[in-house]
Order: C-alpha cells, then sequence, then structure tokens
C-alpha cells in the first residue's frame, strides 16, 4: 500500500471519528438540555388542586388591592395619606411580582419577599367622642380620604385573609414560604392605615372600664408544665 493510500484512508478514518465524537456530544448536551427544562417543568406544576384555587382568589386579591389604590388616588388630599397609598402600593406590586413568579416556576424568586416599613408611629388613642354616625355615600362627590382610607384598610385586611388560606392549602414548599413570608406585610399595611383613621378621629377604638379591662387581661395565666 502506498504512502498516499495510507494517508487517505488514515483521515477519512479520524474524520468518521470526529464526527462520531461530536455527534455524542451534541447528543449528549440535548439530552441534558431536555433534562433540566424538563425538571423545571415538572417543577412549575408541582401545585395541589386547592393550593391552585387558593393562590388564584389571592392573587386577585392583591391585583383588587392595587387597581383600587390606582383609581382612587386621584381623589386624596391629604398629603400624608397620599405617602402611605404610593408606599404602599410600590411595595405591594413588588410583592405581587415575588408571589406570581414563584408560583408560576416553582423556584425561588429573583426578587426575595421583602419587610414593609410603617412612616408613622404605633400610638393610638382610646376612647369614644361624638360624631356624625356614618351612612352610604349618596353621590361619587361625597368622597373623602376618611372612604379613601377605609378601602384601603379593607383591602389590606382582604389580602391578608387570602394568603393565610392559601398558605394553609400550598403543598409547593418554595410558594408556601413566599405566601406565608407575605402575610405579616399585609397586616402591616393595614395597621398603619388604621393607625390614620384612628388619628384623624375616623376610626375610633372603644374601651372597657378599668375593672372589667383588668378582669379580661387576667383571665389566663401561662403554665410550666411541658410534655415529655
Amino acid at each position: 500500500m502506498s504512502y498516499e493510500i495510507w494517508r487517505t484512508r488514515h483521515t477519512n478514518y479520524c474524520n468518521k471519528l470526529y464526527i462520531q465524537e461530536a455527534f455524542f456530544l451534541s447528543q449528549s448536551f440535548y439530552n441534558e438540555s431536555n433534562d433540566v427544562t424538563s425538571s423545571n417543568q415538572q417543577q412549575s406544576l408541582n401545585h395541589g388542586g386547592h393550593e391552585v384555587m387558593d393562590m388564584h382568589e389571592a392573587i386577585g386579591e392583591i391585583i383588587a388591592c392595587l387597581n383600587q389604590s390606582m383609581l382612587l388616588r386621584p381623589q386624596v388630599k391629604d398629603p400624608e395619606l397620599l405617602s402611605i397609598l404610593d408606599n404602599q402600593y410600590n411595595f405591594t406590586l413588588g410583592m405581587y411580582n415575588t408571589i406570581v413568579e414563584s408560583f408560576k416556576t416553582g423556584h425561588d424568586p429573583s426578587v426575595p419577599t421583602g419587610r414593609y416599613e410603617m412612616q408613622t408611629g404605633n400610638n393610638f388613642q382610646y376612647g369614644i367622642t361624638p360624631s356624625q354616625p356614618k351612612k352610604p355615600m349618596q353621590n361619587v362627590s361625597e368622597i373623602n380620604d376618611e372612604i379613601i382610607s377605609g378601602f384601603l384598610l379593607g383591602a389590606h385586611k382582604g389580602s391578608a385573609k387570602c394568603l393565610t388560606a392559601a398558605a394553609t392549602e400550598t403543598t409547593n414548599p418554595v410558594v408556601r414560604r413566599v405566601v406565608a413570608d407575605s402575610i405579616p406585610n399585609c397586616i402591616e399595611m393595614a395597621y398603619e392605615l388604621s393607625i390614620y383613621q384612628n388619628k384623624h378621629g375616623y376610626y375610633q377604638v372603644p374601651q372597657y372600664s378599668q375593672q372589667d379591662m383588668r378582669a379580661m387581661l387576667d383571665s389566663f395565666a401561662t403554665t410550666t408544665n411541658p410534655l415529655h
């Protein structure tokens, strides 16, 4: 066999090996990519039936809260209430995106759950002072800061209730943690609005007499008898 023939055959053989190796490598990469995609898809579908329904209701409640804030904002007169509304809207929007991302993917969200910080103090004024009876509006022109703050307060209370129900039905561990961590934020925003309402006399807090209050506070006692 001449050298030229041997070299041609050897070159063809090496090319064949190269093609086979490239094929196997591409096939391996394709299979690995498919495995990753399949794993991600499986993780994103890792939800129970009750979880999905309760999450739909909870996310819809948050959307309603955001939409309500957007509609009411032009009617706000008090700069303090406007500041509260803006701060709460921006935080709630971020919370919404975090919840939706974790619900859709089943993985940790790109932006973790934050912590809402109130801009006001936490002092409540107790007692009842005479005021006009409340009644439904007869005209849209009657809307005021008292009514708007009441709407916002009710929206955050509703979100807290829906998220609590969803957290107790959630099977996906990531979604359960994200939802559970979001509940205190809804409570904090509702608390901030209740303080605002109380400060301006929109929400009065009655109390029992000192004797009755002391009796109610002393109706329970701690114990130190754990199970063994």
